[in-house]
């Protein structure tokens, strides 16, 4: 099984030197395909208006300025030259559940191996922040990520479907289980932080400014806040068939 993988923390990120491990314990024939840097939050975009630069590090690892999305084109048309059988697009640092799965490049990675027709998973950790930043229980993901990989790859899944896989900010022997779950909402949590610079000009910040929301059972958040893994199949058609047919009597 010849695997693809790619992720958006960048070629350096400790997540995707955990996914390769990951990879290995199901195939040898891994090739990695990343970001030359940080793309988080560059959701399914692409480099249309510069050059891909490529840096070969070595036979099977390619770093590229680029988002996520080039680097699974890139993995696919130039690099390995035809479809792998796997692509993996992670692991990333923090959870993609919600609405933050429109934001993210993990997501996009494995969003992208889909359209192009290859089964694809977007990997993720949930983690805790202390006063000394970021503690990412990498273990978890490394742990259980591989029996799991294992049933869902043998699992039928039509054309332009893809997994969304988050992992739990718990000890591997605390995780409940893995858990199939619908996409949740959150209350929007992006905010604008003015400041200035040495001159007195403004400059902006995007932040985050999460707020409490109510957490639907069955829901990717309602899994990871029961200590279970969170399995969401997704698709690529965004159609909202419920609003068709009031639609179509609409506009008649």
């Amino acid at each position: 099984m010849r695997i693809l993988l790619t992720n958006d923390d960048g070629i350096h990120a400790e997540g995707l030197a955990v996914l390769e491990r990951i990879a290995r314990t199901l195939s040898d024939d891994v090739w990695v395909v990343a970001p030359e840097t940080d793309q988080s939050g560059f959701a399914h975009s692409l480099s249309l208006s510069e050059p891909l630069r490529m840096r070969k590090m070595d036979d099977r690892h390619y770093a590229l300025r680029g988002t996520p999305t080039d680097c699974v084109i890139m993995g696919v048309r130039k690099i390995i030259g035809g479809l792998p059988d796997l692509v993996l697009s992670g692991v990333n640092s923090g959870s993609n559940v919600a609405d933050d799965v429109t934001y993210s490049g993990t997501v996009a990675g494995a969003m992208e191996g889909a359209l192009l027709g290859i089964r694809s998973l977007a990997l993720s950790q949930a983690y805790n922040v202390t006063g000394d930043g970021r503690i990412v229980p990498w273990h978890v993901a490394e742990t259980l990520a591989p029996p799991l990989l294992r049933k869902l790859i043998e699992t039928d899944m039509p054309l332009g479907s893809f997994v969304n896989v988050n992992f739990p900010n718990c000890e591997p022997e605390d995780v409940a289980g893995n858990r199939v779950t619908t996409q949740g909402k959150r209350v929007h949590g992006l905010w604008i932080d003015e400041r200035k610079d040495g001159r007195n000009f403004p400059y902006y910040w995007l932040r985050f400014g999460r707020e409490p929301v109510e957490v639907r059972e069955g829901t990717d958040l309602a899994a990871l806040r029961d200590n279970y893994v969170s399995v969401t199949p997704m698709q690529l058609d965004l159609t909202a068939q419920d609003l068709i047919a009031p639609m179509e009597q609409a506009i008649a």
